[in-house]
């Protein structure tokens, strides 16, 4: 499409910048573009930038002629090296290609000055405002602390500053492979990010958390003028990894201590303004580049611009096609940013699986990756894993046997308990055997029932089972009698009480709902409804519920539960008096953390007492509230802590559901995190993790990294009731199948087909004598492990 010449004024002559504007005259060269840029030409941050085969692929459809000019200069290696407690693990197969990032400022110049860009160096920009008034479009690509960013309300922004210190550095010792030096000091644990981007030299990042920092004697609290390094600081690393250095130097450049900062925006345009790259997002640099997001964003940028007769339009496609992937990238470097926040964590594991654990941090790559990319390390995770459990083969995780208390389960998978809403006056009927009773059959080590509740007012819907009745306790005996009978799976006891969520709709309904007729009272730690529709709670008869909780108990021992899990998670009774926004109580059972806890640890502890001694207990627990003010992932380590104090024998790590008012982080195993702070902060107990973990992939990849011991999944069984006998077939894997089922325990052939795979189609820029091609469908997608 020929669209209008166009005047752009662009603030920030990075990479982002300049791209764009190289972009936007090779398009049309009537188009009028502006670059302002507050330093000189020859003034640069940091020392190597690292690019994915999948940015390559559209940076070379769109402009060959540069793509080759940086190419010829690129630095390409294939390996991960990770050093660790004296020993060094190479992972292969990934794949890497890098420059320095002065030479990429330098092509980028030298294109806009071939093709008729104005660039302004060391020239603040003219006012945001006047800028609007006087071009057709105005760029933002000013980078983590961007002008054109503040200059409006309407962008929402949100800038996190990271509790992790580090500083970007050069080093002449050409590393052979990405290079990750973990290293344990008297103060703590430190590491490097190191990779070569040029035949003469490699980026160095040193980063370290805030508090090790600190001891470390870096925090001198002096100031540093633009463009000069902490040269006491850059001194201090010298000494500190002389072995890693080898005898080589170390360089700066502007080099002094940062805190990541992760820049969120709601929008990223406003009329005729509109932000790339940092200015509009940042993704934490341990798992690739800011200037590959910018260049991206550009790229991008520069199509829609190309498709579009007006800026709204075009601005609003950018929006919709880069905030997935952007957002997605951010989740991505969120997980590994926190995760080097937390490395001490894991100052304790086994090389291998810190190994594993370090390559798998981002949740984005995972077990299956790294066989496809090298084998001999999987098989190498895979013996790791069974010699840590003290098992005799390997296997793949997920099936590997495990012991929680006097419970031998024959694999890791859990059927998550499901609220299903589908009893008669808190009966399970033969829904429930056949909902059960499939997923016993299905293959999974343990199965839990929905949460069955301790009376008729503990109810959460009128749907839901209990346990007050010998006649609800002979119906769970029927189907607990057809799980041990029919299958292998061992079954689980889920017991609560819903407090201020009962009396609600069914959720098909209207979730969360109260009832048009016939409520209850409803009870709760202090008088504060969960949502602006429900009911004001009443005061708790501590005495009367914790007996009722313990009369359900001694049911469902008689009806032959394995398991006991105490649900003290999801807003219900138990959870709310842990939680601050639903506890705010000023009596002993209120305030602090230990008088949160009292009432739950009173319960557990009396159901504990009536429960048979050699079948385990464990209790669920929202790990955070997702809302200020409530319960944290700190606050979880010490209400686990509590928990198998008393003797739980594991602990199920939720999270949220407390408060209508949260604002959940999803994404996918997004509760995993925390499980893995609870695995590696307190001992004594098994971890389970749930949450959005939908393949056997995650599930290995989880245990792998020793983030959990065992994986609960919910709607992934619900998809599936066979779930887990389907995962050991794609696996390979001889699972046990019931007698019936046998004949079809192996994977059916793929149907053939003649069929050809499309021809990858390439959107050409108009006019067609110019080779410009925005439009790029990757041969493959390539993920960067950093």
């Amino acid at each position: 499409m020929k669209v209008a010449p166009q005047r752009i004024a662009i603030v920030g002559g990075g990479p982002g910048g300049l791209y764009f504007a190289a972009l936007m005259k090779q398009l049309d060269p009537a188009h009028d573009v502006t670059i302002w840029e507050r330093d000189a030409s020859d003034v640069t941050f940091g020392f190597g930038v690292v690019f994915s085969d999948e940015t390559l692929g559209g940076i070379e459809n769109a402009d060959p002629e540069f793509a080759d000019a940086m190419a010829r200069r690129f630095a390409r290696w294939t390996d991960i090296d990770i050093h660790y407690r004296g020993e060094s693990h190479t992972v292969g197969g990934q794949g890497f290609a890098a420059m320095s990032r002065k030479e990429l400022l330098g092509l980028l110049q030298q294109r806009c000055r071939d093709l008729g860009v104005v660039v302004h160096f060391s020239t603040p920009a003219p006012a945001v405002d006047v800028l609007r008034e006087s071009y057709d479009l105005v760029v933002g690509a000013d980078g983590v602390n961007s002008v054109v960013r503040r200059s409006s309300d309407v962008f929402h922004s949100t800038v996190d500053p990271r509790r992790n210190k580090y500083m970007w550095l050069g080093t002449d010792l050409v590393f052979e492979a990405f290079q990750f030096f973990i290293k344990d000091t008297p103060w703590g644990t430190m590491q490097v990010h190191g990779y070569p981007y040029s035949d003469s030299g490699s980026t160095f990042i040193v980063e370290m958390h805030e508090d090790v920092w600190r001891r470390a004697g870096f925090d001198t609290g002096e100031e540093f003028p633009p463009g000069a390094s902490d040269e006491r600081a850059v001194e201090r690393v010298r000494e500190l990894f002389a072995e890693e250095l080898s005898g080589h130097q170390v360089f700066a450049n502007n080099s002094k201590w940062l805190s990541f900062t992760t820049v969120r925006n709601e929008r990223w345009h406003d009329g005729n303004l509109v932000l790339v790259g940092d200015a509009a997002h940042t993704a934490h640099f341990s798992i690739g580049s800011g200037t590959k997001l910018a260049m991206e964003d550009s790229l991008a940028l520069a199509a829609c611009l190309h498709e579009h007769r007006d800026v709204e339009t075009a601005l609003t496609a950018y929006e919709t096609e880069r905030r997935p992937v952007v957002e997605s990238t951010q989740r991505a470097a969120q997980a590994s940013l926190e995760w080097f926040e937390n490395i001490g964590m894991y100052a304790g594991q086994e090389p291998t699986r810190f190994c594993f654990n370090l390559l798998t941090r981002s949740r984005r790559i995972t077990y299956d990756n790294l066989r496809t990319r090298d084998s001999e390390f999987a098989d190498r995770v895979d013996a790791a894993f069974a010699a840590s459990q003290g098992l005799p083969t390997t296997a793949p995780a997920m099936f590997q046997p495990f012991r929680l208390g006097q419970l031998e389960l024959k694999n890791r998978v859990i059927v998550s308990a499901m609220d299903m809403y589908s009893a008669v006056d808190g009966v399970p009927g033969d829904f429930h055997l056949v909902h059960l009773g499939s997923k016993a059959m299905g293959g999974a080590g343990l199965v839990m029932t929905e949460m069955v509740c301790v009376s008729p007012e503990g109810r959460i819907t009128p749907g839901c089972t209990g346990l007050w009745t010998d006649e609800q306790r002979d119906s769970w005996a029927r189907i607990v009698s057809f799980a041990h009978e029919r299958s292998t799976a061992r079954i689980g006891l889920q017991l609560g009480h819903s407090g201020r969520k009962g009396s609600t709709r069914l959720m098909w309904e209207g979730m969360d709902e109260p009832l048009p007729e016939d409520n209850w009272d409803v009870v709760g730690p202090s008088p504060l409804p969960y949502g602006p529709g429900n009911a004001v709670p009443g005061e708790v008869d501590r005495e009367r519920i914790t007996a009722e909780f313990v009369a359900a108990a001694r049911r469902g021992a008689e009806a032959g539960f394995d398991l006991l899990e105490l649900h003290c998670a999801h807003g219900y009774l138990l959870s709310s008096f842990l939680s601050p926004i639903a506890n705010q109580r000023t009596d002993e059972y209120g305030g602090s953390l230990s008088n949160r806890l009292r009432f739950p640890l009173e319960v557990f502890d009396a159901v504990r007492a009536v429960w048979p001694a050699e079948r385990p207990m464990i209790v669920r627990i929202s790990a955070t509230d997702w809302v200020d003010g409530g319960n944290t992932e700190h606050d979880a380590v010490e209400i686990a802590r509590a928990f198998i104090a008393h003797g739980a024998d594991a602990i199920d790590v939720s999270t949220g559901q407390v408060t209508a008012d949260e604002r959940p982080a999803y994404g996918r195993s997004y509760q995993t995190p925390f499980a893995d702070r609870i695995r590696h902060e307190v001992t004594g107990a098994a971890v389970i993790a749930v949450g959005a973990i939908a393949s056997y992939d995650d599930v290995n990849s989880i245990l792998l990294a020793g983030r959990a011991d065992l994986c609960a999944l919910g709607r992934t069984h619900l998809y599936d009731p066979h779930w887990t006998l389907h995962a050991a077939a794609e696996q390979d894997f001889r699972a046990e199948w019931p007698v019936q089922y046998r004949a079809g325990s192996r994977k059916p052939p793929s149907a053939r087909t003649d069929a050809v795979r499309p021809r990858l189609s390439l959107l050409r820029a108009d006019p067609p004598d110019r080779n410009v091609h925005l439009r790029w469908t990757p041969h493959r997608e390539h993920s960067v492990l950093r």
